[in-house]
């Protein structure tokens, strides 16, 4: 194999840290808020997945491209991270069905990475000091300019991106001839929630993000899901307003991740920005209706406030996060709604949540058979 030089690179936190490494050959700079993802696998998947729009990704696994990538396995139409921090870069893959690798991937979508990065020492300095912007540098620009520049990129607390990763249109997923109807709004929807929908027999109509109740409801749906997504849910004030049109009308609602805080929101209930959010597919959850666990994969960096959950005389909490008591999962004692904060779809293995596709489902048959 012939031995090339990389150019040196650089992330430096907002803080003024820097941590030193090598470009993997695509020259440049990209601003973020750094977070850090746990996951041995799944890195395309990670890469796709709208709810890190604006997020720079520390991977905290060793090896990342070893098994190069698959036109099948992402969870948008493009790469939605604003940069990749990693230790080791694989430029060669070595899997049989692979349709290529992740170093042409990034290429083709311009993707700055920086490797060769102490990342063991980069996310215990995260975990100690929380989540911040960052600015991955390949290009060897001075870092008095990069601090500059660094300074003028807005919080992810307050900032509403769901506006970046929607659809700009409605389209349709799923067999026309299904016997349920799904009105989704799209806030940063992962594919494979709308596979995990269509396999049970749905059929999904998906509205942009700034749809109104009125425009979801004239597909004359069963049900209603409000997606994940990424950002602040605070300034998402259509969104939570369909939510209250929809609860108003006891119509079957399921919500996920961002979904999930939407719908805190539409009760009253507020959401708070993480120190350090839930990224990986190994977050314990207990399931605080049936007493069991469930490993989970989660990716979120705001949370819906316990205390006024617990105050709420509506809502139920229904799952706690194990490793830190936050709120997982939640329902509504009076109407067809309830919500989960990690991503039942992601499947990291095991498929220990799968199970709430199902229930979105029994509540819609419920919800039907009592208008007949």
């Amino acid at each position: 194999m012939k031995y090339t030089t990389r150019q040196s690179a650089i992330l430096l936190l907002s803080d003024g840290t820097i941590f030193h490494g090598k470009s993997i050959g695509i020259s440049g700079k990209t601003f973020g808020e750094v977070c850090f993802n746990t996951g041995m696998t799944g890195y395309q998947e990670i890469f796709t997945d709208p709810s890190y729009f604006g997020q720079i990704m520390v991977a905290t696994n060793a090896h990342i491209g070893n098994y190069g990538v698959n036109d099948l396995e992402i969870e948008s139409d493009s790469i939605k991270i604003a940069g990749l921090v990693c230790k080791n870069f694989s430029f060669n893959y070595s899997r049989e069905d692979a349709s290529g690798s992740l170093e042409d991937y990034f290429t083709k979508q311009n993707l700055i990475c920086i490797s060769d990065v102490d990342t063991r020492a980069l996310v215990s300095y995260i975990r100690d000091n929380g989540a911040m912007n960052a600015v991955i540098c390949t290009d060897g620009t001075s870092v008095e300019e990069l601090k500059k520049e660094l300074a003028n990129v807005p919080n992810m607390e307050g900032l509403e991106l769901a506006s970046k990763v929607s659809t700009i249109e409605p389209y349709f997923f799923g067999d026309e001839n299904a016997t349920y109807k799904i009105s989704a709004l799209d806030l940063g929807i992962k594919k494979n929630i709308l596979r995990n929908l269509a396999k049970r027999d749905c059929y999904i109509k998906v509205f942009p993000y700034n749809s109104t109740y009125k425009d979801l409801a004239e597909f004359n749906p069963d049900g209603y899901f409000l997606s994940n997504g990424p950002g602040d849910p605070d300034p998402l004030f259509g969104a939570i307003e369909v939510a209250k049109e929809i609860l108003a009308d006891d119509k079957p609602l399921f919500g996920i991740c961002l979904g999930h805080q939407v719908i805190a929101l539409a009760n009253g209930v507020q959401t708070y920005k993480m120190f350090n959010g839930h990224r990986g597919i190994n977050h314990p959850v207990k399931n605080l209706i049936t007493g069991k666990g469930e490993i989970t994969s989660q990716n979120h960096g705001f949370a819906v406030n316990k205390e006024a959950l617990d105050n709420h005389p509506d809502l139920e909490i229904t799952h706690l996060h194990l490793n830190d008591g936050t709120v997982a999962g939640m329902r509504m004692k009076s109407k067809n709604c309830f919500s989960v904060q990690y991503h039942p779809e992601a499947s990291p293995g095991p498929h220990d949540s799968s199970y709430l596709f199902d229930q979105f489902v029994e509540n819609i048959k419920e919800a039907l058979s009592k208008t007949m």
